[in-house]
């Protein structure tokens, strides 16, 4: 039957699972990050990412089934991949690479969080739909995603009440983009 021992911690021990515990965080960001960017359409980037995302995962499993009874390698190991999820988002945060679509839907300042996102350099589509209480603006824009924050803030500036959704973008041609973006 499976057994499971718990080592005395020496240095060695500690060590394994340490060994352990960084090779999964390594991997798990590294899976995290490919799937993002995999969905932003990056073909060459997502392959070369799930390449080394497989290499250490293969070395990681291998600590661990080599010596399965070993309760401190498990727990490097699921704690290694707990922890390179959380890293692999807050490196994703931290990048901010690609676009969002950011709708924003105002109740009765529609035309005007347009207005001021024109004003601001954005592009802004308005478009008119009805909501529970009666007819609503819904004004779209497609920003980089380091942007999305200022244009929430702009249009929260205009209409507290607004309803505002982001999505991610996979791709954009054509249309009007926000000035700072044509100087880079």
């Amino acid at each position: 039957m499976f057994g499971i021992e718990v080592p005395p911690l020496t240095w060695a021990v500690v060590g394994a699972a340490a060994w352990i515990f960084t090779l999964r965080v390594i991997g798990v960001t590294l899976s995290t990050v490919r799937v993002l960017v995999m969905l932003r359409g990056r073909k060459l980037a997502s392959m070369v990412m799930g390449f080394f995302e497989v290499l250490v995962y293969v070395i990681a499993i291998g600590q661990v089934v080599n010596n399965l009874s070993n309760i401190w390698n498990i727990l490097g190991y699921c704690l290694g991949f707990s922890a390179g999820t959380l890293a692999g988002m807050w490196l994703d945060e931290r990048t901010v690479i690609g676009f969002a679509t950011v709708r924003i839907i105002s109740r009765l300042k529609g035309t005007h969080v347009a207005e001021a996102l024109r004003a601001a350099g954005y592009g802004a589509t308005i478009e008119w739909g009805m909501g529970r209480e009666g007819r609503v603006g819904m004004v779209l824009t497609i920003v980089r995603r380091q942007e999305v924050e200022d244009v929430c803030k702009l249009a929260e500036g205009i209409d507290t009440q607004v309803f505002v959704t982001v999505e991610a973008t996979q791709a954009v041609r054509r249309g009007y983009m926000h000035l700072a973006q044509r100087e880079k």
